[in-house]
């Protein structure tokens, strides 16, 4: 399965890939849903209007492998089959794709309580540094760690 921290023009994911990716699991029969989420960059935020967002973490390979034991940490607590995530790095505009999430369950409830915690815990504590640039300068924003 899929977890990875990849730079923007490195390799290129969608959606589409990470459920094609989930259909192939040998769980598939036992399966009956797929939950997804794609956050991407907001351009436009009470009066805020921003122009580039630049994503970047102080250790790829502590933060990649800290995402795979969410989705392992997940996929044990809601007894769910496979979790595929992609948190794109690098530097970003209005509308360009962030973080893609993919959860593959037997049934409805668990497997959306699972696509929610890994994004919940994805967004709170893995490290990341944001800077977000705007038409009122330039905000850093510290996350996770």
């Amino acid at each position: 399965m899929i977890v990875k921290i990849v730079e923007k023009d490195d390799e290129y994911y969608k959606i589409a890939d990470l459920v094609e990716l989930l259909k192939k699991s040998n769980k598939i029969d036992e399966s009956g849903a797929i939950f997804t989420f794609e956050g991407f960059v907001r351009g436009n935020e009470e009066g805020l209007i921003v122009d580039k967002l630049i994503l970047t973490t102080p250790d790829k390979e502590k933060t990649e492998n800290e995402l795979k034991l969410i989705s392992e940490s997940v996929k044990s607590k809601f007894k769910v089959f496979e979790v595929a995530i992609v948190h794109f790095i690098g530097e970003f505009y209005t509308g360009d794709t962030l973080f893609l999430v993919a959860v593959l369950g037997p049934h409805r409830n668990e497997t959306l309580d699972a696509l929610k915690d890994v994004i919940e815990r994805t967004k709170f504590d893995l490290e990341f540094k944001k800077e977000e640039i705007s038409n009122t300068g330039t905000k850093i924003i510290m996350a996770g760690g």
